[in-house]
């Protein structure tokens, strides 16, 4: 499945300093179906869990937005 980045998705990864290819691992292999899903992860390195907003058509993976969920909610 390729992973593809929104204009929007690769602001937010550089304003809060996500590698791309961290979310990409994150992604690998997840083998989800077509429409809208998110994804919230511990990650080594970051304060606060990565929360990642993404969706699936046509076997492109379109990163819609992530960042850093603030004060641990979403727990």
């Amino acid at each position: 499945m390729r992973i593809k980045f929104s204009r929007h998705a690769k602001r937010r990864a550089k304003l809060y300093k996500i590698p791309e290819t961290m979310v990409e691992k994150i992604l690998e292999g997840l083998g989800l179906t077509d429409g809208e899903h998110e994804i919230i992860r511990n990650v080594s390195g970051f304060k606060y869990p990565i929360k990642i907003v993404f969706a699936v058509e046509n076997d492109i993976m379109t990163v819609i937005t992530n960042y850093p969920l603030k004060k641990g909610r979403g727990k």
